[in-house]
């Protein structure tokens, strides 16, 4: 009976360290976006994007900055098993999501799990945001907005413009 009980404990230290070590596999993905990108949104409008580790390199700090949109910023981060985007939308509500990794690697999927200063459940907020990251110095954002039933979806097409960060 001891034995089962080890191989079970074993068994769920390691599922755990797998989890672990696949949210910090994901927040160094995202750790490649360091620096300031560049490019449009769905309607042609210029904006801009920075990215730049925080916190002694746990947090990734995502600014948006667009000429006709409010300006947002993300905060990226582990907590425990998973990996977190909190958002703080122009929308005053700060709606969090949880990442997965795609298989090769080159996109990184954030679903909702809550938000604060949601006034009701079906208010408009982010839903889902997905990172595209066919190369080193491109990137696309599609971001999804759900409000009342209905979604929208607005996608960035980025291009890095800082060459130290892509040679790092």
């Amino acid at each position: 009976m001891k034995a089962i009980y080890t191989a079970i404990t074993v068994t769920l230290l390691a599922t755990l360290t797998f989890a672990q070590s696949g949210a910090r596999q994901t927040l160094d993905q995202i750790k490649t976006l360091d620096g300031t990108w560049t490019g449009k949104n769905s309607q042609g409008e210029p904006l801009k994007i920075t990215f730049r580790e925080t916190a002694g390199g746990s947090a990734i700090l995502s600014e948006i900055e667009g000429e006709h949109a409010h300006d947002m910023v993300s905060m990226i981060h582990v907590d425990n098993d998973r990996l977190l985007m909190t958002h703080y939308c122009s929308t005053g509500n700060q709606p969090r999501m949880s990442a997965s990794l795609s298989p090769d690697g080159k996109s990184i999927t954030f679903n909702y799990v809550d938000a604060t200063n949601l006034q009701t459940p079906d208010a408009g907020h982010m839903q889902k945001v997905v990172f595209t990251m066919p190369d080193a110095d491109h990137h696309n954002e599609e971001w999804t907005f759900v409000d009342h039933g209905k979604t929208m979806v607005e996608v960035f097409t980025l291009t890095r413009t800082d060459t130290m960060a892509s040679k790092k």
